[in-house]
């Protein structure tokens, strides 16, 4: 296989990768925001929460999808999970342009960032492989 069709590979690799992590990522930071909402309709939070519980939904949601974009595209890990995070905050956002009136860049929207591109770093760090490589002169005896 030549030079260049493994790049090729390699890039295909990493957009589905990253594609697939953000949507999945998307898909745990809704189901967590309706626990939230859930919990604060039934009176377990209060409403002054909202503001965490966005965070730990934006955290939680990057880092379960950046796992699965670093198992996925296994060469670069933590530009992986950082682009995960990168990808549902972009998602967020176009859900947000679609629902609300425009978009407002407020401390909401840098809570939602920070969020989301540390979730992404954290599955980054952690993520991926799982058995150390051996050294070369263990290979050889």
């Amino acid at each position: 296989m030549r030079k260049a069709e493994a790049q090729g590979i390699n890039a295909a690799q990493m957009v589905t990768a990253v594609a697939l992590g953000g949507l999945l990522a998307l898909g745990v930071e809704l189901m967590v925001l309706l626990l939230g909402a859930v919990a604060v309709s039934n009176g377990i939070l209060k409403e002054d929460t909202a503001a965490q519980v966005t965070a730990a939904a934006c955290v939680l949601g990057c880092l379960i999808g950046g796992l699965l974009a670093c198992t996925r595209w296994n060469s670069r890990r933590l530009l992986a999970g950082l682009a995960t995070g990168a990808v549902c905050y972009l998602l967020i956002l176009a859900v947000g342009l679609l629902m609300g009136d425009g978009f407002q860049m407020g401390p909401q929207a840098l809570i939602e960032l920070a969020g989301c591109l540390c979730g992404g770093a954290i599955a980054g760090v952690f993520g991926g492989r799982k058995t150390k490589k051996k050294r070369t002169s263990a290979r050889k005896k």
